[in-house]
């Protein structure tokens, strides 16, 4: 294995693939102090003021004289970013070569989308009948039978004392999941007096399959758990004519999601979903990038392979949006990298993002799609959403997202409504956490397998999961929702 990756030909820096001695020696510079994983080594003298240069990028500049072979990490470097950037169309857009598609077990919807997920959810308007919902959940478990694969609902603690855009954007990405073809039936439960009203839902959903998706109002009836049962009967009736069919994997639209990441995510796992990002694209597939505020700093990456100015002019005004909105909370728009983040090597945002968008790989960007909209756009697509993990993760599901390839360098357990593949980016992290982990990416640090090879067998397991192979976070039945809010609480 290994000691150190220089990732780019014009690094200053080296990060180590394992926790490394004092007196190790990579191209010529012999480490001046014990570097542990994931960490940075100078491989050049630096003054104070320079750029610190991973992945081709400035991730930050030295803060003091730096030797070579000294670890660079917090105590040495900071961050050059600020607020706003005016961003110029320069395209260097690259189309994929086409491959054959190749197919998945799926569910064939009644409006001829595909699910992976044969599921009735129960789908909460207000948070008041959050209990309700988790009680008709688990009261009526001997409907999951056949070809129905689950019964789940989504507690959340909105639908009500909300106003302006957080009001909107709830009711939007409720009525993005109702529409979501992994389930096959819907129960969306509401109380009665809440501010999302039974009519504003029907008008956020629009047309809707009377037999697919039912609706209980709580308020309005005597027994609530006596009504529910008796819809959700109905909704088992309904969802156990579908059977699994082999489907285009063109058809797959696949979220992609890091958390929990250290210095090895933009090393291995990233770049490792990326390749299958552009692997499932030149099927005819999609994918989804999201988490915004982790592009900032790494938009050389992205913006100029925008398919055209509109689609770039989109983008710019998403990255610089969310900047505003950082500022508008009196916040700084560098905030991050997390405390474990640091830990595990990432030093700055930029540092963090450079890693984070490598898993959007060389497609072209097809859209740019807002909060709880849906992904039309065959190819990548960029979706407006904050780094928050269950944030970020309910709003690629609302997208569409029939499965989310989520990497992690420290672990992490939660799952979303769709299914959710873990990925570490490391083996002592898979090896550690085999309960958590359902793909090690590691195996390309340690040799094993080369990134290409590495991406081919994701790809297989992509298929497999979509065929109806749980994730960890499925056998475990953990998922969860959280949606984006940012005004006031009445």
């Amino acid at each position: 294995m290994p000691d150190f990756i220089k990732i780019h030909q014009n690094d200053n820096v080296a990060v180590a693939l394992r926790t490394i001695p004092a007196g190790t020696v990579f191209e010529g510079v012999s480490a001046r102090a014990e570097i542990p994983q994931g960490h940075k080594m100078a491989l050049l003298p630096m003054k104070e003021q320079d750029q610190i240069v991973k992945y081709g990028f400035s991730i930050g500049h030295a803060t003091t004289d730096i030797a070579a072979g000294d670890w660079v990490h917090t105590h040495n470097m900071a961050t050059n970013l600020s607020g706003e950037i005016e961003y110029k169309y320069e395209p260097q857009v690259n189309d994929l070569k086409e491959m054959p598609p190749q197919t998945f077990q799926g569910y064939r919807r009644g409006d001829g989308n595909a699910g992976i997920r044969n599921e009735i959810w129960i789908i909460p308007t207000v948070g008041c009948v959050n209990d309700i919902a988790k009680a008709l959940a688990e009261k009526n478990q001997d409907l999951v039978s056949g070809s129905i694969d689950g019964l789940y609902t989504f507690p959340h603690p909105y639908g009500c004392s909300q106003t302006g855009e957080d009001h909107a954007q709830t009711r939007k990405l409720l009525a993005a999941l109702t529409r979501h073809p992994n389930a096959g039936a819907v129960l969306v439960l509401g109380l009665g007096c809440e501010n999302l009203t039974h009519e504003q839902f029907l008008e956020e959903l629009g047309d809707y399959d009377p037999d697919r998706v039912k609706f209980l109002i709580c308020q309005q009836v005597d027994d609530e758990m006596a009504a529910g049962r008796e819809l959700l009967e109905e909704c088992a009736a309904y969802a156990s004519g579908f059977q699994r069919e082999s489907i285009p994997a063109s058809e797959l639209v696949v979220g992609m999601k890091c958390g929990g990441s250290d210095g090895l995510s933009g090393i291995t796992a990233n770049p490792l979903v990326g390749r299958f990002s552009d692997l499932l694209i030149a099927q005819g597939g999609s994918t989804i990038l999201t988490e915004v505020p982790e592009m900032f700093g790494a938009e050389g990456f992205l913006l100029n392979r925008c398919v055209n100015e509109e689609v770039f002019d989109k983008a710019v005004n998403m990255i610089n949006g969310f900047k505003q909105y950082f500022i508008r909370h009196n916040e700084v728009v560098y905030d991050n990298p997390s405390p474990g983040n640091k830990q595990g090597g990432i030093t700055t945002l930029e540092d963090k993002s450079c890693g984070c968008v490598q898993k959007g790989g060389s497609a072209p960007i097809a859209d740019v799609i807002g909060y709880g909209d849906p992904v039309t756009a065959k190819g990548l697509n960029m979706l407006y959403g904050p780094g928050n993990d269950l944030v970020s993760c309910t709003a690629l599901t609302a997208a569409g997202a029939h499965l989310i390839l989520f990497t992690t360098g420290r672990g992490t357990p939660f799952g979303a409504p769709a299914p959710t593949m873990k990925i570490a980016t490391n083996t002592p992290l898979a090896m550690k956490k085999a309960g958590w982990i359902d793909f090690n990416a590691g195996v390309a640090a340690d040799g094993a397998r080369t990134l290409d090879e590495a991406a081919r067998d994701l790809m297989q397991a992509v298929l497999d999961t979509a065929s109806g192979k749980q994730t960890r976070t499925e056998e475990k039945g953990f998922r969860e929702i959280a949606i984006f809010k940012g005004g006031v609480t009445l």
